[in-house]
C-alpha cells in the first residue's frame, strides 16, 4: 500500500511538471521511482504503460486544435518508435546494478538541460508558419530521442522540444503539439517491447494504475500552476529535483565517504536555492531586490 501511494505521488508530481513545462514526466518520475529502489526496466515499463492514455489524450487534443505538423510528426514518430522498441528490449536484458549509474547520468543531464533551456536561454524569434523541416535532421533526432526515452524512462520531450524550437522551423505551438502527438507512437512501441521481453508477470499493474491516477489528478492543478508561476521558476524547481535525486544515486554508486557526500548534497541544495532566487529575480518576484530602483523612480517623480 505504501508503494502504491509513492507511485501515485510520483505520477502526480511528474504530471504537474509535464503539464506546466510541456516536458519532464518521464525524467522526473523515473528519478523519484529509482530513488525508491525500483529496477530500471520496471521503472521504464511502468512509466510507458501509464503514459499510453496520457499521450493519446494529449496528442488527440493537439491534433484537434491543429497544433500538429503531420510530415514532421511522421519523420519523428517512425524512427523514434523503432529505436524505442530496441531500447526497451536492451534494457530488459541488462542487469539493474549495471545500468543504474548510466541512467542516473542521463537523467542528471536531462535536469541540467531543462535548467539551461528555461533559465539561461533567451527567447528567440521563430517562424509563424508551418515550414518544411529537414528530414536529415529529424530522422536521427527522433531515433536518438526514442532510444533514450525507453532506456532512461523519459527523454522524448526534453530532447525533441528544445531542438525543434531551436531550429526555428515551426511556430512553438506546432513544435510542442507535434512532439506530443508523436510521443504516443513511441510510448506504444516501447510498451509492446517491454511486454515481449519482460512479460506480463514482471509488470505490477497496480503501480501502473497508481502512476496514471496520480497523473490524471495533477492535470487540472498543472493548468492552474502555469497561470500562477512563470515557466522558468517551475523549471528550476523541476530540474533541481531531478539533479538532486540522481546525484544522490551516483554518490551511492561511487561510494564516497559520508562527510564528502553530505557536503555535496548541501552544496546542491544551496545552489538550487540560489537559482530559485535568480529565477524569481528574473520575473521581478523579489520586491526587496528592486527596492533601490523603485526609490530612484520615486525621487524622479
Amino acid at each position: 500500500m505504501y508503494k502504491l501511494f509513492i507511485f501515485a505521488l510520483a505520477g502526480f508530481l511528474a504530471q504537474l511538471i509535464d503539464g506546466s513545462l510541456g516536458m519532464g514526466f518521464g525524467a522526473s518520475s523515473s528519478s523519484i521511482l529509482l530513488t525508491f529502489g525500483v529496477a530500471p526496466a520496471i521503472v521504464s515499463a511502468t512509466i510507458h504503460f501509464s503514459e499510453i492514455a496520457i499521450t493519446a489524450a494529449s496528442g488527440t487534443a493537439h491534433w484537434k486544435f491543429k497544433n500538429v505538423h503531420k510530415p514532421t510528426m511522421v519523420k519523428l514518430a517512425i524512427p523514434g518508435a523503432i529505436t524505442a522498441f530496441i531500447g526497451a528490449a536492451i534494457l530488459s536484458h541488462i542487469h539493474s546494478d549495471f545500468i543504474k549509474p548510466f541512467i542516473a547520468i542521463f537523467l542528471l543531464t536531462m535536469g541540467l538541460y531543462i535548467l539551461y533551456q528555461f533559465l539561461f536561454t533567451k527567447e528567440k524569434s521563430v517562424s509563424k508558419t508551418k515550414t518544411k523541416t529537414s528530414r536529415l535532421i529529424l530522422i536521427p533526432q527522433g531515433a536518438v530521442a526514442g532510444f533514450l526515452d525507453s532506456i532512461g524512462g523519459g527523454g522524448w520531450g526534453p530532447v525533441n522540444t528544445p531542438l525543434m524550437l531551436a531550429q526555428k522551423k515551426l511556430e512553438p505551438r506546432y513544435a510542442i503539439g507535434t512532439v506530443s502527438a508523436s510521443e504516443f507512437f513511441v510510448t506504444v512501441s516501447a510498451s509492446l517491447s517491454f511486454i515481449i521481453f519482460l512479460g506480463w508477470s514482471q509488470i505490477n499493474w497496480w503501480l501502473v494504475v497508481s502512476l496514471s491516477i496520480g497523473g490524471m489528478v495533477a492535470a487540472p492543478f498543472a493548468a492552474w500552476l502555469v497561470k500562477l508561476l512563470p515557466m522558468n521558476i517551475l523549471a528550476v524547481c523541476v530540474s533541481g529535483l531531478i539533479i538532486f535525486t540522481n546525484s544522490n544515486s551516483l554518490i551511492s554508486v561511487v561510494g564516497l565517504n559520508q562527510t564528502l557526500a553530505i557536503t555535496i548534497k548541501i552544496a546542491l541544495i544551496v545552489i538550487w536555492f540560489v537559482l530559485i532566487l535568480f529565477a524569481l529575480y528574473q520575473n521581478n518576484k523579489l520586491p526587496f531586490l528592486n527596492f533601490k530602483n523603485e526609490s530612484n523612480v520615486n525621487k524622479l517623480d
